[in-house]
């Protein structure tokens, strides 16, 4: 059985705390064996990893890896509602929004930042429909905002690891 935490050290990567919602919502919520994210910033220890616009102050290398950061904040909001990420039974969809100049046409390759990394962690589960999309300005001048939408094993009972959770 793979261990998804383990594959992310393996990766060099580690899954930080959830980051604090920025703003009156809350991370995510549950309507039975979805989860719905909301936006996620590429927060390290409460700040922002990069600022700015794609194709204005940053590269494509810099966009990828604010989605790489952007997604590791996602999964540990995941963790944090679930216990494991080894209940994720599938990546459904993530939309990533790009901030980038209006001659910058690049978002898709941004946001293989994120995809990339999903699908090296979990495999075929980490393979989702996607949305990326240019956008003139983020909150607080984050370049990249990703929400995404899971479907995790049913609350209480989890066939990948075969132990009861109470919840």
């Amino acid at each position: 059985m793979m261990q998804y935490e383990e594959k992310i050290k393996s990766l060099g990567l580690h899954l930080p705390d959830p980051p604090k919602p920025v703003a009156s919502y809350v991370p995510l919520m549950r309507s039975g064996n979805l989860l719905f994210l909301s936006g996620m910033l590429p927060f390290i220890d409460g700040k922002l990893a990069y600022t700015g616009k794609l194709g204005d102050k940053l590269e494509i290398e810099e966009g990828k890896k604010a989605a790489e950061i952007t997604l590791l904040n996602a999964l540990s909001v995941i963790r944090s509602e679930t216990g494991s990420l080894n209940t994720v039974e599938q990546f459904v969809r993530l939309s990533i929004y790009v901030s980038s100049s209006s001659d910058f046409t690049d978002q898709p390759a941004v946001a293989n930042g994120a995809s990339d990394l999903l699908e090296k962690i979990f495999g075929h589960l980490g393979k989702h429909a996607r949305l990326a999309l240019g956008a003139p300005v983020l909150p607080l001048d984050a370049p990249i905002e990703l929400e995404m939408i899971v479907e995790v094993a049913a609350m209480g009972y989890n066939e990948r690891d075969e132990t009861v959770r109470t919840c």
